[in-house]
């Protein structure tokens, strides 16, 4: 019994260890192919990174400066046509710099170092819109990083892109985000919380949203135990939703809540969209 006791002791620690001291540091650097039946252009690199949540707790919450630098160079280095950052730049809940925290120029000096010929786009997330949403637009459009709420933008001939506002603050607005489409454009949306899907119309192109951090936990059969309020289930992770309002939902580079990750490692995903083959 003792035997037992001991070996069930010693698997939770090194559970213990794996998903609070190795996993949320464990980042993966994902390349999906994504084909379209009705893609017209050259292949396109679209980088999506979310959910940094930036801060000067490397326990607590993981993601240093420094830490955000080197995945910054990371995702440089694969020199993306397009880089897309679906929002919660931001650490906890209130004005950052009071929290010891990175504020707005902070955050803005990592990411503004970003670099795509067609350009860098945001969304705010909701720990974004509760640290100070105005102060980071302006740090983030001051360094090049172009801030889409509820709009639209053409990038590139016959290719748009889309923001969509966060859900739970109260800013989505689907449909006024894709208003301005030409008929038959081809977009890349981006959101910060995947509940915006439901009021999205379809898109020709690619989706993705974040929020989520894929539950930060996904167990065997059952997949991730809790996830942020009003997201159900089968919005947490990976390829959601149906055609025309299909989307990829990124786990995200960041924690919140706990510092633990399990069977969900953080992630910045770097999309190829080509034509369809055959």
């Amino acid at each position: 019994m003792r035997r037992w006791f001991a070996v069930v002791f010693a698997a939770l620690l090194l559970l213990a260890a794996w998903s609070v001291g190795i996993e949320p540091r464990w980042v993966a650097a994902r390349r999906i192919e994504h084909r379209l039946p009705d893609w017209q252009r050259p292949p396109l690199k679209v980088a999506v990174a979310s959910d940094w949540h930036l801060s000067n707790r490397p326990f607590w919450r993981v993601m240093t400066i420094a830490r955000a630098n080197r995945i910054v160079d990371a995702i440089n280095a694969a020199a993306p046509d397009v880089v897309l950052l679906p929002g919660d730049f931001i650490s906890g809940v209130g004005d950052p710099r009071a929290r010891g925290e990175p504020d707005a120029e902070e955050i803005a000096a990592v990411l503004g170092r970003l670099r795509a010929p067609l350009g860098v786009y945001a969304v705010l997330g909701n720990h974004d819109w509760w640290g100070g949403a105005p102060a980071l637009i302006t740090a983030l459009e001051r360094r090049g990083i172009r801030v889409l709420e509820n709009e639209a933008r053409p990038i590139d001939a016959g290719l748009w892109v889309a923001g969509i506002g966060d859900e739970e603050t109260g800013h989505a607005q689907p449909e006024a985000a894709l208003a301005a489409l030409p008929p038959q454009a081809q977009v890349l949306v981006f959101m910060h919380d995947p509940t915006s899907l439901a009021r999205m119309p379809p898109v020709r192109g690619l989706v993705v949203a974040a929020h989520t951090h894929g539950g930060q936990v996904a167990l065997p059969f059952i997949g991730a135990p809790v996830l942020p309020r009003g997201v159900p289930r089968d919005l947490a992770y990976g390829w959601v939703g149906p055609e025309g309002r299909q989307a990829w939902v990124t786990s995200g580079l960041g924690v919140s809540i706990l510092p633990v990750r399990f069977n969900r490692r953080p992630e910045w995903v770097l999309f190829v969209i080509d034509a369809a083959l055959g």
